[in-house]
This record gives C-alpha cells, structure tokens and sequence, in this order.
C-alpha cells in the first residue's frame, strides 16, 4: 500500500528580502485509497504544503521529513517526484507554448511508465478520457493551456490525473474558479481516479462546496502554518457553520 508521511515539515520562503517560516512543523500520513482535505484560510500554508511536496524551488525545506512508501521525497528532483508517483494539479496551470495537448500527454506518459504507450490504445485511452470529462476532441491539438477558460485548464489537470495514475494526487484548490457545472463534472473525474483504489488524494480547498461531490474520509484544518484540528468529514459541516475564526484569532495566520 503506497503511503505518503510528512514528519515535522518546516518550510521558509524568502519574502521582502526577509525569510519568512510558512509551515512550522506539519505531521500527516496519506494512504493509497483514502481521501484527506486539507480547509484553512488564506495564507495558513496549504499551497505552500502542495508546491513543497512537489519540489518547487521557491520554497526551502528547514526540518522534517517526507517519505513515500519509505523512499526520501525530499531527495528527489521534480521530475523524479513525479516518476515515483506523486501528482500536483495546480491551482493556476502554466501555458506551455509550442507543445500540444497531446503531445504533452504521451510525453508525461512515456516518463512516467518507463515506455512510450502503444499508439492504438493511447488514442482510444485518451479519447475515452476526454469524452468523460466532457473535452471537445480538437482540444487535443490546441497548445498546453495557451488560451484556455479555468474550467478548461482544470479538466486538464484531471485528464492528467486520469491518464498518469499516480500513487499520491494533491490538487490545490481544484475547484478554485469553477461554475457548477465545471465542478461536477471535475469532481466526477477525481471521484473515478478514487474509485480505483490505488490513490490517495490530498484536496486543498478553502471551501465546502467540492466537498457536496467528493467526500473525504479525513478533515484536516489548517492554521499558521501547522494542522490545527483533524476528523472526519462532519468537520469540514462545522467549518461551514462556524468558519476558522475559532483558529485563528489566537494570532494572524502565516
């Protein structure tokens, strides 16, 4: 069973010339199969736990570790991330320029199975894919991004998410800018990849409302920079009814 632990993470960034600790001693365990949201205000440090997983270069890991399936995560380069099994969805995709849909897709493909995927059965996986996150087909030769609608850069991401399979998927604010259409139909992209056993999802959300379509099993809050209080999913109700202010009026949130 693939497991993601997070020991003790601190990060820092560097801000106004001045560095500035985000995280300050985060503990998480994610297991295949299982679904864990991560809810916070602004600033409380969930991207910053997203793009530090992810190896981002902004952020300067300080203490702690991350493991997966036993493996030093903090060790690794992006792509070698990415080959091992984790999966960042963005909150705000990159364009690539030049490169098609497409082609960026049997590329991911090709580094992360070891081997360039038959073109027979790729095309009709793609398509599949693609027909059930509703995608137009011409999107396939449209440039990685280049023009696209937040609902269309999100259906991206989970087009990837679908087709790569990881061991671990964190999507950062999936739902950030969705109509509720885009949503559902998101949702129901993240929900199959779930179905399958085989991954476990991190969500970061700010909000309840992707929660109505994809049901965590775990609920974890995240405040200046460490996880404040963990349950189930009546947590994320409470959250809905009350807000954070509970956890943060101790003190500003980083």
């Amino acid at each position: 069973m693939a497991t993601l632990e997070i020991r003790d993470l601190h990060v820092t960034v560097e801000a106004d010339n001045a560095t500035k600790e985000i995280l300050k001693g985060v503990d998480l365990t994610v297991k295949q199969g299982e679904t864990h949201a991560i809810m916070g205000p602004n600033g409380s440090g969930k991207s910053t736990l997203a793009y530090s997983l992810a190896g981002h270069p902004k952020y300067t890991i300080t203490g702690g570790t991350v493991t997966l399936d036993g493996e030093d995560v903090l060790e690794m380069s992006v792509d070698e991330r990415a080959r091992a099994g984790l999966f960042l969805a963005m909150q705000y995709p990159v364009e690539v320029p030049g490169v098609s849909v497409s082609n960026f897709l049997r590329t991911s493909a090709t580094a992360i199975r070891g081997e360039a995927p038959k073109l027979r059965t790729w095309v009709k996986e793609v398509k599949e894919a693609m027909e059930r996150l509703s995608i137009d087909p011409s999107f396939a030769e449209r440039n990685v991004n280049e023009g696209f609608s937040g609902g269309e850069k999100k259906r991206h991401e989970i087009l990837q998410l679908e087709l790569l399979k990881p061991k671990v998927a964190i999507l950062d604010e999936t739902d950030s800018g969705l109509d509720v259409d885009a949503l559902r139909v998101v949702s129901e992209g993240v929900n199959r990849v779930r179905e399958s056993g085989e991954v476990g999802t991190l969500l970061i959300t700010h909000y309840t409302r992707i929660l109505r379509y994809i049901k965590p099993d775990y609920v974890h809050v995240f405040a200046a920079g460490r996880i404040a209080e963990s349950g189930g999913a009546e947590l994320a109700d409470k959250l809905e009814a009350e807000g954070y202010e509970a956890y943060t009026k101790g003190g500003a949130s980083e």
